[in-house]
């Protein structure tokens, strides 16, 4: 099967659409958005490709497979749930939606459609990721019990005065634009246990100031923190932010730690970095193991998207696992509002 695929949304889903472009078993058969001289310059890259600027125009007229949904934040769960609705399987950029409200309504029109859902949780898919979840499910690590994962910048509130920094079309700051990520591959690397509480704390001094200087709108936090307990007695600890925290550009880091040692992934300029530990119960420490060779090559987001379409398989980055990240998300945002503990296991 060739999957007929499509893109909405060409500035976040430039790279959506060159993958549907270079795979072998999908053809990019229409683009969408309401920007003229990106859909120019994309009908130039791509001419095969129908442009069109009404997305439900689009739904009825491509005859689709297959869409990625690239927009706002805002526009996730109606674009998406029409899509599904006229039969288009759908990879959804981070974050799944808003909130968990509209998460939830996602994936009950993915159930009710028959169609697949995905969710863009691109970090997963690096030689790296892929290689230390597979060195966790190994039980290298013996018994997981705690995480800490982040993703601080020293200056980076993205597109400022943009939908970006503007909570009711965001739906929130660097926790729901960067900490979805971090969120998501430590609970991946742990295998997704649920969540049952929260506490948490956030701040927008610094964003609120830089908004305020140069005169545009700005609401959102710009640093949270958060500690989350886990159904399996585990814990997972998160910082985020666009703005302080740091003294570098850019400091990603997860961490995931058992009782027979850990695993650490770092980025290094424009890649990434990651150690595999051992615990060394006669010294009393952690000591570096070199691990088995890297996979060679990893798909990504997009090409595993096809390959289920394609292939009739569920995306193992799931409605399900979007859903449980907008759950947290949420419990963080009320955690850090009303200064308390949010319990999600009521």
């Amino acid at each position: 099967m060739t999957v007929r695929a499509a893109v909405v949304g060409l500035g976040m889903g430039r790279n959506h659409a060159r993958a549907y472009h270079t795979s072998p078993r999908a053809d990019l058969v229409a683009i969408c958005d309401l920007n003229p001289a990106l859909l120019a310059e994309y009908q130039a890259q791509y001419p095969q490709a129908k442009a069109y600027t009404d997305y439900q125009e689009m739904f009825a007229k491509a005859r689709l497979d297959a869409i990625s949904i690239a927009l706002p934040n805002f526009l996730h769960a109606p674009v998406a749930k029409a899509a599904l609705e006229a039969g288009i399987n759908v990879l959804c950029e981070k974050p799944m939606a808003l909130n968990a409200t509209d998460a939830q309504s996602m994936l009950a029109t993915a159930r009710a459609s028959g169609k697949k859902l995905m969710i863009h949780f691109n970090y997963r898919y690096s030689a790296q990721s892929q290689f230390l979840k597979r060195y966790v499910d190994e039980g290298h690590l013996g018994q997981v019990y705690y995480a800490r994962t982040r993703w601080l910048r020293s200056r980076g509130i993205p597109k400022l005065g943009g939908w970006f920094g503007i909570k009711r079309l965001s739906g929130g700051g660097p926790l729901i634009d960067l900490g979805v990520h971090r969120l998501d591959l430590a609970m991946w690397l742990m295998g997704y246990p649920k969540a049952v509480s929260v506490s948490a704390s956030s701040s927008n001094l610094l964003g609120a100031r830089i908004a305020r200087e140069q005169g545009v709108e700005f609401d959102c936090e710009d640093l949270v923190t958060a500690l989350v307990r886990l159904d399996n007695g585990a814990s997972l600890n998160l910082e985020v932010s666009w703005a302080g925290g740091t003294d570098r550009r850019e400091d990603m880091m997860t961490g995931i730690y058992g009782t027979g040692g850990a695993v650490i992934q770092r980025n290094v300029g424009h890649g990434y970095d990651f150690e595999c530990l051992a615990l060394d119960d006669a010294a009393g420490q952690l000591v570096r193991v070199e691990p088995q060779i890297l996979p060679a090559q990893v798909p990504s987001a997009v090409d595993d998207f096809v390959d289920c379409v394609a292939d009739d398989r569920e995306p193992t980055a799931s409605a399900e696992h979007g859903l449980e990240m907008m759950r947290i998300i949420d419990a963080i945002y009320r955690s850090a509002q009303e200064q308390r503990e949010v319990r999600l296991d009521v």
